[in-house]
């Protein structure tokens, strides 16, 4: 056995890949438990578009950690206000000033356009479960990082911002869930489970309440408190209507873009990007919901995802693709740049043919194309020159067997009709 290369593995390897691991057994027994309390918490399809969000942050999030420590290094090293070392008083004060700079965050990405258009795919789910934890995308971190920028200004090092970062953004994965009631005491202190059912509901009266994050005695400090006592209902407050994995990222951003074309004059421009949420014009997503989304995809969704097969196409899918985030993120360190970026394209693929499929779109075979071309790309700069010969009397093939066989033929083994079924209630 060679210790040498065990050594230099446990010195370099990612060890917080295991996060995948942990938080999807996690998944799995609040899944048990609901299934024990009799309970429905979990819809296949809006979990697999959940799981989906929280695979692509973590994914890109491997390209971005390394410039959001640049930017909190840079602002301490030229900024800092205090020199602030790490002590006992000086973790647990960072930590309670994440919280409340997390609080004016999360209460500003509520409440302000520009902000609220990246946090939407947060609240996009209809369910409240472990899930939706993972509904955080690129575009968040990004605005966070503007927030969080305020603490190497203060004085604190970008060590420990970032190792802060860590242990504030476990908690919130624990309060997404409805199989744990209120927790007595802890109920005045702490955001609960409860707190946040609260926050995600789409209810009148919890509209924009508990925006806290560890702490609830913020929302208490700010008015922006309520407590859980009607059954919530989740989600937004118009239903998104869509798993698609580009729809459910980019409609926010979509939706601000055309209403800011729309504004006359440059003042009109500024109130579009901050202005609350709800003076948007809410035609503009229904004209958008025309253009880009079929109008029988909710009909076709019901009848096509009780179906065996589909369901175990798509977890199949979901299931490989975790497994090469894992493998990815643990072995990051041994990944040549030119690799990652294709192991990168194919996931980022991957999770838009999820999506695509669970709307039951015709040009989801053209991502499974694009698919097998990245696989060939990878194998050939593995395995060099020879290979190219190879892969392109596979490719040829391949296109005659598309051409001949798959095309007529995948629709009805994937969906269950055929192509021309699919084409004219798309056109519908």
């Amino acid at each position: 056995m060679d210790f040498n290369w065990l050594a230099s593995f446990l010195v370099h390897a990612n060890w917080l890949a295991f996060a995948v691991p942990i938080f999807l057994l996690f998944m799995g027994i609040e899944y048990l438990v609901a299934r024990w309390q009799q309970k429905k918490y979990f819809q296949f399809s809006t979990s697999v578009a959940n799981i989906n969000v929280g695979i692509a942050e973590r994914l890109l999030d491997t390209f971005t950690v390394g410039a959001f420590y640049f930017v909190y290094d840079s602002l301490h090293r030229h900024f800092a206000i205090f020199d602030i070392r790490p002590t006992v008083w000086t973790w647990v004060s960072l930590l309670i000033v994440t919280d409340f700079v997390w609080y004016w965050y999360h209460r500003l990405a509520h409440e302000i356009n520009l902000f609220w258009a990246v946090h939407v795919v947060h609240h996009q789910s209809e369910d409240f479960n472990y899930t939706v934890s993972a509904r955080i995308t690129v575009f968040q971190a990004v605005v966070r990082t503007g927030f969080w920028s305020i603490l190497p200004v203060i004085g604190f090092p970008a060590e420990m911002i970032t190792t802060i970062l860590l242990v504030h953004g476990l908690y919130p994965f624990f309060i997404h869930t409805r199989t744990i009631g209120k927790l007595g005491w802890l109920e005045y202190v702490f955001v609960t489970p409860s707190h946040h059912r609260v926050h995600h509901a789409s209810n009148p009266e919890y509209l924009d309440k508990n925006y806290g994050d560890v702490l609830i005695i913020w929302d208490k400090l700010f008015g922006t408190f309520v407590e859980e006592r009607s059954v919530p209902v989740y989600g937004l407050t118009k239903p998104l209507g869509s798993h698609s994995f580009l729809w459910q990222h980019f409609h926010g951003l979509l939706e601000l873009l055309v209403a800011s074309w729309q504004a006359d004059g440059w003042r009109a421009k500024w109130n579009v990007l901050f202005g609350r949420p709800d003076e948007l014009n809410p035609t503009i997503r229904q004209e958008l919901e025309s253009r880009f989304l079929s109008t029988s995809a909710a009909e076709r969704r019901v009848e096509h995802t009780q179906r065996r097969r589909f369901r175990g196409y798509v977890a199949g899918q979901l299931a490989g693709t975790l497994l090469i985030l894992f493998v990815f993120l643990l072995f990051e360190h041994y990944v040549p740049g030119w690799l990652q970026l294709l192991t990168a394209l194919f996931i980022l693929l991957t999770l838009i043919n999820c999506g695509a499929l669970l709307e039951q779109r015709q040009w989801v075979l053209y991502l499974e194309v694009g698919r097998v071309a990245v696989l060939w790309l990878a194998l050939y700069g593995l395995l060099g020159y020879p290979m190219l010969i190879v892969l392109g009397y596979i490719g040829a093939l391949s296109l005659w067997a598309y051409f001949s066989f798959i095309r007529r033929h995948y629709f009805q083994l994937v969906y269950g009709s055929g192509p021309d079924r699919l084409w004219l209630s798309e056109s519908q």
